[in-house]
């Protein structure tokens, strides 16, 4: 992988981590298109430059960040009912994540997946752009009133975003507007959430493929896709909350209909490898 090719794989992830069009799918994608082939060392990278965007969002939301650390310690109520609504909506994919990963790597790491995902992720994404109209606004909990039953099933439905493709800023999100928060609290939750699977995610790939990935690839790569993922995560991030307080999810749908399409079109006339 050339310092160029690192660079446009974080780009990639930062933008699309946080928005709900799945970040592997991305990445999948345009490894596919820059010729790197399907390898253990490519599925590492890919997982491991998240940290990346996990930087971003740990600054975007420090203030947040602080209060669950305070929690932690009990010197902050609140932060102790988020940290415990975080741990409890991580439970669901870290079990089905640890039971089911090489099964998951094995069947669903391909593009013709991912382009299925993406084109069901946005017929979902229209379905509940047009629910949330029906809805009145200005309501809906804030993310001190979640209650960790709704966290738990915020969590459940992260399970379904190990299906690349499926975006679990995607799922998370539309949870979180299922069972009652505004719009600013799900996106909130969603991307706190974000840091903790991911950062779980993140880890235990760089401790079991972490060698392989620097042997092929080298430490200033994955540095040059890291940084890049995190200047990116921290443009897309702030971009998709001024969007979304005066517009719905309707465009992330089109998009993945689109790329979906585009991508199948790829598939089908061997232009690109699945």
């Amino acid at each position: 992988m050339t310092y160029l090719q690192a660079l446009i794989l974080g780009i990639v992830e930062g933008i699309t981590e946080f928005l709900p069009v799945s970040s592997t799918g991305h990445l999948l994608l345009t490894q596919r298109i820059l010729g790197i082939p399907g390898s253990e060392a490519a599925d590492a990278f890919a997982i491991c430059v998240q940290g990346g965007a996990i930087l971003a969002v740990l600054g975007l939301y420090r203030g947040h960040a602080i209060q669950a650390a305070k929690g932690l310690i009990g010197r902050d109520q609140e932060g102790r009912r988020l940290v415990i609504n975080l741990i409890v909506a991580f439970l669901p994919a870290a079990v089905i994540g640890l039971l089911l990963n090489k099964a998951i790597e094995r069947v669903l790491f391909g593009l013709w997946p991912v382009a299925t995902a993406w084109f069901v992720g946005g017929l979902a994404i229209f379905a509940v752009a047009r629910w949330y109209k029906r809805r009145e606004k200005g309501t809906g909990l804030s993310l001190a009133a979640l209650s960790w039953q709704s966290a738990f099933i915020i969590g459940l439905a992260q399970t379904l975003a190990m299906w690349p493709g499926t975006s679990r800023s995607l799922v998370t999100l539309l949870a979180g507007l299922t069972v009652g928060l505004s719009v600013t609290a799900a996106v909130e939750f969603s991307f706190l959430l974000g840091v903790l699977t991911l950062g779980a995610a993140s880890g235990y790939k760089l401790l079991k493929s972490g060698h392989v990935m620097l042997e092929a690839y080298g430490a200033l790569t994955l540095a040059v896709g890291f940084v890049s993922a995190w200047v990116f995560a921290v443009l897309a991030v702030r971009w998709m909350v001024a969007y979304l307080r005066t517009r719905d999810l309707s465009v992330f749908g089109y998009w993945r209909v689109s790329l979906a399409l585009v991508t199948a079109a790829l598939l089908a006339g061997h232009v690109i490898e699945p």
